[in-house]
């Protein structure tokens, strides 16, 4: 028997797959395969109306789909009419993305051949709420601007649902999906994917560099060590000791150590009744307080005189001066 040689195939993506006829596998399937998948409560108007075309699509690969309203599943198997061997597994995925709020439009391009899906969970990359909320939110954008762009480049229908983004499209697309999806919530801003992947759709132009790197093309994401706020109150952490706190005295402990244990019923009920008429007391005389004060006239301020400094006259300079004054008046 000989055995064929295989080259080294340089760029795997621009392969052609043949594609599966029935002519293939004309005996069919010898087991039959099925697959359920659960959905939840808001979908079931949804699916109630689009159940007919499902239904339809799936037939023309001989699958046989069921929804379970009761239980709330979607169920789809093979019959012995099936004779594509891996469609079972594309119905089962299409059933998962109907589940997950992505329209049937969108949801029946998974059947073809060219085309696959990706459910990416996000839930598990970041522990607090504020900050998965805001980094999925980045992943939107402002009005769904970045979803688009996203959507645009990588030819993928991306849906961000809850704790999870499903993509649809091309399995070129959907890697480079998967990895925008998991950079941005890693903290890395989903525009600097979007900036290479713009970048080398520009380079895959130029035949020249076909053979070149395109490094120095693309953008260097730089992570930054952001100070974190500290606290405003920082607790002093005790010394650390391998011994136990000591126990808290119970309530029979502490009368013990006051008498009270020994005491009767009586002295005890009088001992009460004499703690609650001084507390009464001393409340009372607090209040009594606070009611005289607003009877006590406040304090008024006393104006000291100011002593006007003794100014001493010249007799001898003023009779001069009005000698002076006579002059001039009979002058006049």
């Amino acid at each position: 028997m000989e055995v064929e040689e295989t080259n080294s195939v340089d760029n795997a993506w621009a392969m052609k797959i043949p594609k599966f006829t029935p002519d293939d596998n004309p005996h069919g399937l010898l087991e039959e395969s099925k697959f359920a998948t659960l959905f939840p409560k808001y979908r079931e108007q949804y699916l109630k109306e689009c159940w007919p075309l499902v239904q339809k699509i799936l037939s023309e690969h001989h699958i046989v789909a069921e929804l379970d309203l009761i239980e709330g599943s979607l169920t789809v198997k093979t019959t012995r009419k099936t004779w594509d061997p891996y469609i079972i597994i594309k119905a089962r995925d299409f059933m998962k993305l109907l589940s997950r709020s992505v329209p049937f439009e969108q949801a029946s391009r998974v059947l073809d051949d060219e085309i696959g899906c990706d459910i990416i969970k996000i839930n598990s990359f970041v522990r607090k709420k504020e900050t998965f909320l805001k980094r999925r939110q980045r992943l939107i954008g402002p009005q769904g601007v970045t979803l688009k762009s996203i959507e645009l480049l990588t030819e993928c229908y991306v849906l961000v649902q809850g704790n999870t983004v499903s993509a649809v499209g091309p399995y070129k697309g959907l890697v480079q999906v998967r990895r925008i999806v998991e950079d941005t919530m890693k903290n890395i801003h989903p525009m600097y994917n979007i900036k290479s992947l713009m970048i080398k759709r520009e380079l895959m132009k130029d035949p020249r560099l076909k053979n070149e790197s395109w490094d120095r093309f693309l953008p260097t994401f730089k992570s930054k060590n952001v100070p974190r706020k500290q606290p405003k109150k920082k607790a002093n952490k005790k010394p650390y000791t391998p011994f136990p706190p000591p126990q808290p005295e119970s309530k029979i402990d502490k009368e013990l150590a006051t008498g009270e244990y020994f005491l009767k019923e009586d002295q005890k009920k009088a001992k009460i009744h004499h703690e609650k008429q001084e507390k009464q007391a001393q409340a009372k005389r607090v209040r009594d307080e606070q009611r005289q004060k607003d009877f006590i006239p406040p304090q008024e301020k006393i104006e000291k005189p100011t002593t006007s400094s003794t100014t001493t006259v010249d007799v001898d300079q003023l009779k001069a001066k009005m000698k002076k004054f006579t002059k001039r008046k009979s002058l006049k």
